[in-house]
């Protein structure tokens, strides 16, 4: 047989399109090194904050209950254990929904995923804010968007910049994919003037809003802001993705999508090519976890530790870079924004900071264009306040060798 090297392998057209991702890519580079390194790269739950004690118990109660038909194959639009429970879960939150609006995925990548697929053709345009979360992007050039990218601020994206920037296009969105509370990678959230003028411009437009809130349960400081299912009253062009991986672990890969029915006769469709059903015991797992309410009480833990995490990494932030950098206050979620002056490549920052034993993202990964080279992404949320300290004064010492 001929060594693969020599064949001419018949690629699909779309193979043009995958990047894969930075961030993924950078937790097997970590795992390859043998000394020790504060890692604020990938954006993951502290490992303390998993409650897996409650899951061990959940999965012996619920093996015990339900026998070997947990591991059977479910039904693709989720098992009712868990879409029950969720929804008597949402019944309490201002994200109220209905059974035939929701389909559990696998993940919210999965949810993202599937937007692509249902709505997304090659030469599509579609909008996206920048900086971004890589697998987003990522995603939406997998399926030949061609992607425009829209500036934010302390405010999220910069909805008033979108119709100049339709116009230089020359032609109407297809989708506009956002996050907007607590972004990826910025941690800022979108103001409620910007989310009415985003669901205005979408529906003068036809566009799809690709509504990607794994954060939005992480508030710890001010007040709600309605998002966009609250807002939209149940409008079809808004496409909800949501996920259990930033606050419960991310490793259960389950996460649900909230959208128009028709949109979810499809979404089963599309998802029985996929995978045929999402991880059945995590399903009840996450069903039990939820029907015992234990979700809200683990929630407010949450959101005071992070709280507490932000703050000291802010506090350190300035101890060794203030006067060289600004970042961003976030009000929940995982992340902050890190920027220093132009001269500062954060790309050649992020090789020595392994070396001094310190890791993150750096900013271009958040740009399909590559910008924001003199930026990067650092996670508060997965160290605790003295190994955030340790790790910047690293990543200090890393600064002053580049």
């Amino acid at each position: 047989m001929a060594p693969t090297s020599s064949v001419s392998l018949p690629w699909a057209a779309r193979t043009k399109g995958l990047v894969g991702s930075i961030i993924d890519s950078s937790t097997s580079l970590l795992q390859r090194q043998t000394h020790d390194i504060v890692s604020f790269a990938m954006g993951s739950p502290a490992a303390e904050a998993v409650p897996s004690d409650a899951f061990s118990e959940i999965y012996g109660s619920v093996l015990a209950d339900v026998g070997a038909g947990a591991f059977a194959y479910g039904a693709t639009e989720g098992e009712n254990a868990l879409r029950d429970a969720l929804l008597a879960y949402l019944e309490t939150t201002p994200e109220r929904t209905t059974p035939e609006r929701l389909l559990i995925t696998s993940g919210g990548m999965q949810g993202l995923d599937l937007a692509g697929k249902l709505f997304v053709d090659p030469g599509d345009l579609v909008i996206v804010e920048a900086p971004t979360y890589t697998n987003g992007s990522a995603t939406l050039l997998a399926y030949g968007a061609d992607i425009v990218e829209a500036p934010i601020d302390d405010d999220g994206l910069i909805v008033e910049a979108l119709p100049e920037l339709v116009q230089k296009a020359g032609r109407l969105p297809k989708a506009i994919y956002v996050i907007p509370n607590f972004q990826n990678p910025t941690g800022t959230a979108m103001s409620l003037e910007r989310r009415l003028l985003l669901l205005t411009l979408a529906r003068e437009w036809g566009s799809i809003i690709i509504d990607d809130d794994p954060y939005g349960m992480l508030r710890f400081d001010g007040e709600h802001i309605p998002g966009f299912r609250e807002l939209g009253g149940g409008d079809p062009l808004v496409f909800s993705v949501r996920t259990f991986s930033k606050i419960l672990a991310p490793g259960l890969r389950v996460g649900w999508v909230d959208a128009d029915p028709a949109i979810v006769a499809k979404l089963i469709d599309a998802k029985q090519t996929m995978d045929t059903c999402t991880n059945v015991p995590n399903q009840l797992l996450s069903a039990e976890f939820l029907r015992r309410g234990d979700l809200e009480p683990h929630l407010e833990r949450l959101r005071s530790e992070y709280r507490g995490r932000m703050r000291a990494m802010q506090e350190s932030l300035e101890r060794h870079f203030g006067g060289q950098a600004t970042w961003t206050d976030p009000q929940g979620g995982f992340f902050l924004w890190l920027t220093f002056g132009e001269h500062v490549d954060t790309s050649k920052l992020f090789e020595l900071g392994v070396q001094y034993g310190v890791a993150f993202i750096p900013g271009r990964a958040f740009s399909v264009t590559g910008q924001f080279g003199n930026a990067l992404r650092l996670c508060f949320a997965s160290q605790t306040p003295e190994r955030t300290e340790l790790g910047l004064s690293r990543l200090a010492e890393a600064l002053q060798a580049l």
